[in-house]
């Protein structure tokens, strides 16, 4: 019974990774500027790949397989979705501080609170 309800939670939350990577998307194409973009971009990654990997680890254990090849399965994609929750945010933050400082896309904000601390000299 466990592992029924397990393969139902695991397909529940791949499905819900699918939408989530549709929907930034469809964000990615709708949205104009450099920096939403990359938001999307980066809702894609974390939705349209941390959860799947999730999910695809919960209906593993749930399968009617080895212990031996239900914790290899799992244990990699736990490990490979927390290598992606890590380096997602960190490498698009990254990104966009490179692409701010070369000044290839300047941000469409009425304020710019960090072109004001980098002219103090507050920040490198």
């Amino acid at each position: 019974m466990i592992d029924l309800i397990l393969v139902y939670l695991g397909a529940a939350i791949l499905v819900i990774g699918g939408i989530l990577n549709v929907i930034a998307a469809i964000g990615f194409f709708k949205f104009k500027e450099f920096y939403t973009r990359l938001h999307a971009a980066t809702i894609a990654t974390i939705g349209g790949g941390f959860y799947p990997l999730i999910g695809i680890a919960i209906m593993v254990l749930g399968l009617d397989i080895d212990v031996y090849m239900k914790a290899v399965f799992a244990g990699v994609s736990f490990i490979t979705a927390l290598l992606v929750a890590l380096g997602v945010p960190a490498g698009s933050h990254i990104l966009a501080r490179a692409v701010y400082r070369s000044g290839e896309a300047k941000p469409m904000v009425s304020v710019d609170r960090l072109k004001e601390d980098l002219e103090k000299g507050d920040m490198e």
